[in-house]
């Protein structure tokens, strides 16, 4: 499973930091933070998700407002949203 994260489009509400502990506060930013994601293009971020945190993983990216979080599964397809 992948995760993709939008810098560009976070709003700061910090939904995913409390849901998984692979997004961090950038409070300086005002922006969450994707650990150890691989910058792909300017404010895109993305990082392959452990098996045992894809439950927290999908969770982290419904609770984002705006969609700045989308998930795939290991053939690509897009989970969430």
């Amino acid at each position: 499973m992948r995760i993709e994260y939008d810098r560009d489009t976070c709003i700061g509400m910090f939904q995913c930091v409390a849901e998984w502990d692979g997004f961090e506060r950038d409070e300086d930013a005002g922006k969450a933070m994707l650990v150890d994601g691989e910058k792909r293009e300017e404010d895109l971020f993305v990082r392959d998700v452990p098996a045992d945190a894809e439950l927290d993983a999908k969770f982290a990216a419904r609770a984002c407002p705006v969609d700045a979080i989308a998930v795939y599964d290991d053939d690509g397809e897009r989970l969430i949203p």
